[in-house]
C-alpha cells in the first residue's frame, strides 16, 4: 500500500492513468480525504483517530430551502488547516466556496457537522457568541472594499479596532501595508489597490486568529492584484496568522501551503506545497 509515517499519513505512487483509483480511495468509508504531495496521493485517517488540527471541518453540510425545494450548498465537507498556513480554496462559480467561507467566518451556520477552531466548536455557538467570534477572532477581506466613504483611511481602520478586545495600533498597521502617506485620505481619493490595502489593514488591526479573503483581487488589475496577494502572503509568513483565500483562479495555487479544490459542494482534493512560491514568481 506504500509508505506510512508516524502521523497516520499513508502515501502511494499514482500515475495519470490511475484516476479511477483516486475515486476508490475517496469513496472508501475509512478515509475521508486525499492529499496530493509531490506527485503522490496520500490519505489521512486523522478524522477517525480524533487528532485535532487548528481549524477542522468534519462532515459539514449546508442546505437552503425554497418552498419544497432543498438546495445542498455543501455536502459532507471534511477539511483540516494548520495554524499559520496560507490556504487557497479554488473552484468554479457555484462550487460552494463562499458558503464555506461564510461558515468559517460565523456569518452563516452549517446544517450539520462540526466546525472547530483552536478547540472551540463554532457550530454550537448561539447568535451572541457568533457575534463575539466575528468581532474578535476573524478578519474579513472582500472583493469590494466596503469602506465608509466619509471616513479617512485611518478612521476606517480605527473603526474596526474600537470594537475588538486586543487590537493593533491602526496607524502602525496602515504603515505596515504601505499607506503611511495616505492616512488622511478618503476612499474616493485612493486607487482600487490602495482601498483594498485599507480593507486589509482594517482586518489586520483586529489582530485576528483567522483571516478570510473572498476574491480579494477580483476588482483589481493584474499588477495591483499581485501586490495585494503579496501583502497577504507576507502577512501570513511574518505574523504566523492563518490566512484563507477564496478564488476561482487556480493559477494562484503554488503560492499556498495548502490548496483545497472545491467542486459541487464537496472537497474534491487537497494539495500540500512543500515549497510555496512567492507570488512575484507566478504568472497567469
Amino acid at each position: 500500500m506504500g509508505l506510512k509515517n508516524g502521523s497516520g499519513l499513508r502515501v502511494c505512487e499514482i500515475n495519470s492513468n490511475d484516476f479511477y483509483k483516486i475515486d476508490l480511495i475517496i469513496n472508501n468509508k475509512d478515509y475521508e480525504t486525499y492529499i496530493l504531495v509531490d506527485g503522490k496521493v496520500a490519505w489521512h485517517d486523522a478524522i477517525q483517530q480524533g487528532s485535532m488540527a487548528y481549524l477542522s471541518l468534519k462532515n459539514v453540510t449546508k442546505e437552503y430551502h425554497s418552498g419544497e425545494v432543498t438546495i445542498k450548498a455543501l455536502s459532507g465537507v471534511n477539511l483540516e488547516i494548520e495554524e499559520g498556513e496560507l490556504c487557497v480554496i479554488v473552484g468554479p462559480s457555484g462550487a460552494g466556496k463562499t458558503t464555506l467561507l461564510n461558515i468559517l467566518g460565523g456569518m452563516d451556520c452549517c446544517t450539520g457537522g462540526e466546525v472547530v477552531l483552536d478547540g472551540e466548536h463554532i457550530e454550537k455557538y448561539d447568535r451572541k457568541a457568533l457575534t463575539t467570534y466575528r468581532r474578535d477572532t476573524v478578519g474579513f477581506v472582500f472583493q469590494f472594499y466596503n469602506l465608509v466613504q466619509n471616513l479617512t483611511a485611518l478612521e476606517n481602520v480605527e473603526l474596526a479596532s474600537q470594537i475588538c478586545k486586543d487590537p493593533l495600533p491602526p496607524k502602525d498597521v496602515l504603515i505596515q501595508v504601505g499607506l503611511g502617506e495616505r492616512l488622511s485620505n478618503f476612499p474616493a481619493q485612493l486607487s482600487g489597490g490602495e482601498q483594498q490595502r485599507v480593507a486589509i489593514a482594517r482586518a489586520l488591526a483586529k489582530n485576528p486568529k483567522l483571516m478570510l479573503c473572498d476574491e480579494p483581487t477580483g476588482a483589481l488589475d493584474y499588477q495591483t492584484g499581485k501586490q495585494v496577494l503579496k501583502l497577504l502572503q507576507d502577512t501570513c509568513r511574518k505574523t504566523g496568522m492563518t490566512v484563507i483565500i477564496i478564488t476561482h483562479n487556480s493559477a494562484l495555487a503554488p503560492m499556498a501551503d495548502r490548496v483545497v479544490h472545491v467542486k459541487n459542494g464537496t472537497v474534491a482534493s487537497v494539495e500540500l506545497n512543500a515549497k510555496p512560491m512567492p507570488i512575484e514568481e507566478i504568472e497567469w
